[in-house]
């Protein structure tokens, strides 16, 4: 690629990195359309991108890209969230928004001037220990996300238990409310105990 037009791309990379926010602590219910809703009070929401987590069996993604319709959409998006709790669908887990970080795209264009190179560690290079320690880190943190991952959607389907028992209670409520005031008991009640708003 000519050196002019990669560094153009790469510029506009780096563009669409100032307008877009990380965000993390999704529910796994979660999805494309609730999530633009949610940001949309915030500004024009352009794009939302899921980042899957590959170090789950489950592939189960908790975190997203969405990128804003300007830089200042989305520090003004990271500021009003960060300064109270902001809930998604309902979820008992406030989400977290941070501006996002080039690593972060998967699509990322190679910064002009840069070479990436790869190379074999061997049992006796030093980076080989610190290497097999990250892998064995990455594998326990997994597992720890995994765990926490299930304790999170048994919480959430408990909420959704108590939120659906708990309407239906206040609609049988409303509903004998009504019923009282309909058929004339709320009326007599009033009469009989000298509550004149029950007579209006």
């Amino acid at each position: 690629m000519d050196s002019v037009e990669a560094k153009a791309d790469y510029a506009a990379f780096e563009e669409r990195v100032r307008r877009t926010v990380y965000v993390d602590n999704l529910s796994p219910q979660v999805n494309e359309s609730i999530l633009k809703s949610a940001f949309d009070q915030f500004g024009n929401v352009c794009k939302v991108e899921f980042i899957p987590s590959y170090a789950e069996e489950s592939n189960m993604s908790r975190c997203a890209l969405v990128e804003m319709d300007s830089p200042e959409l989305a520090k003004e998006l990271v500021q009003a969230i960060s300064n109270q709790p902001f809930m998604v669908f309902g979820m008992p887990r406030p989400i977290r928004v941070c501006a996002a970080e080039m690593e972060m795209f998967e699509d990322r264009p190679q910064k002009p001037g840069t070479k990436i190179t790869c190379q074999w560690l061997e049992p006796q290079n030093p980076d080989f220990t610190i290497a097999k320690n990250l892998n064995e880190l990455t594998r326990r943190h997994a597992a720890e996300g995994s765990f926490l991952h299930q304790y999170q959607l048994e919480e959430e389907e408990n909420l959704a238990k108590q939120q659906a028992e708990t309407l239906e209670a206040s609609y049988k409520k409303y509903e004998l409310i009504e019923k009282v005031l309909k058929d004339g008991t709320a009326k007599r009640l009033g009469h009989r105990y000298g509550i004149n708003e029950f007579n209006a």
